[in-house]
């Protein structure tokens, strides 16, 4: 499909798997956006897996608006409260190139893209006639595969996230009962696309890599998460355990008003080790209270052919 074509797709939104099919040239759909990009920040951004980060940070695109709109979401003000600068192609055009030439970052993220994707496309479309830069979708993992391939060529590394095991806990978090499905079919596609992560000199260039936001009081999820992953991909996925969870904003479940306990952190990153995962990352928070910092030299001895954010 020609980039023109594809912003057709906004006068009846199928973008997303919702597909709720609003015209988003007259009103918003369920990501709350239209058809006027919106962007809350063009920057590099250090918080990534070593791989994405590298020394000189990854070049990161926060698209405002999202597609899932997760109850418990880190990037609330973003995601829900709709912060962002409504900004023509050639001005995010600009702000990237800027953000290459003076910081020289290893990738362009793009996180939560999929509701702006014509967009996206012809960014990327632009930015790759001047730069050869890996490309990275940075997903919630809730995409439908029909979009996914019509973007292949665009996009070098995938960053999807993979949040629930579970049916109920997908319906009542995020809204959307068919995730588990919705998101293994969507990987399946990405994998096939681009293969595992592979990096060159310890920074990514193409392939896959599975995140998933451990989310306390939830760990059964996570274990079922990481035991889907391993049935359907094997040991070689590269997957990112995610521990830095806090509660954005107030939630009826009192499991989700807390922070991640060390020991709910262990057990699945035990699990993780158990079904033989190869390269797994973690992230170990900085926190006021100090309330969970995990010491894997006196806790659990780590891996020496693993990395750890």
């Amino acid at each position: 499909m020609k980039i023109k074509e594809m912003f057709k797709i906004y006068s009846s939104c199928k973008l997303c798997p919702r597909r709720c099919e609003v015209n988003r040239i007259k009103e918003r759909g369920f990501c709350k956006e239209g058809v006027i990009l919106r962007i809350a920040y063009v920057g590099p951004h250090f918080g990534e897996e070593p791989p994405i980060t590298g020394k000189n940070g990854s070049g990161t695109v926060f698209l405002t608006g999202c597609s899932l709109r997760c109850s418990f979401c880190q990037n609330w003000q973003i995601s829900h409260s709709g912060i962002g600068k409504k900004l023509k192609v050639k001005d995010v055009i600009e702000k990237i190139e800027e953000m290459i030439r003076r910081y020289r970052v290893h990738n362009i993220n793009f996180v939560t893209p999929d509701h702006f994707i014509p967009h996206i496309v012809l960014i990327i479309s632009r930015i790759k006639k001047k730069y050869d830069i890996p490309v990275i979708f940075n997903t919630s993992g809730y995409q439908s595969v029909e979009i996914l391939r019509k973007i292949k060529d665009y996009v070098d590394i995938y960053l999807p996230d993979f949040k629930y095991s579970e049916r109920s806990l997908a319906k009542k978090l995020s809204l959307c009962p068919d995730y588990t499905e919705v998101c293994l079919d969507a990987i399946y596609e990405m994998v096939k696309q681009k293969g595992f992560l592979k990096t060159e000199d310890g920074i990514a260039k193409r392939g896959v890599l599975v995140r998933h936001l451990i989310l306390p009081g939830k760990i059964k999820n996570s274990i079922d998460v990481l035991s889907l992953l391993y049935c359907e991909f094997g040991k070689e996925l590269p997957i990112s355990l995610m521990s830095q969870y806090f509660p954005a904003v107030p939630q009826k479940d009192p499991d989700l008003n807390r922070f991640l306990k060390k020991e709910e952190f262990l057990e699945v990153y035990n699990h993780a080790i158990s079904l033989g995962f190869e390269h797994i990352f973690i992230q170990i928070p900085e926190r006021p209270d100090r309330s969970f910092v995990p010491d894997f030299t006196k806790e659990q001895p780590f891996p020496g052919n693993k990395q750890r954010i």
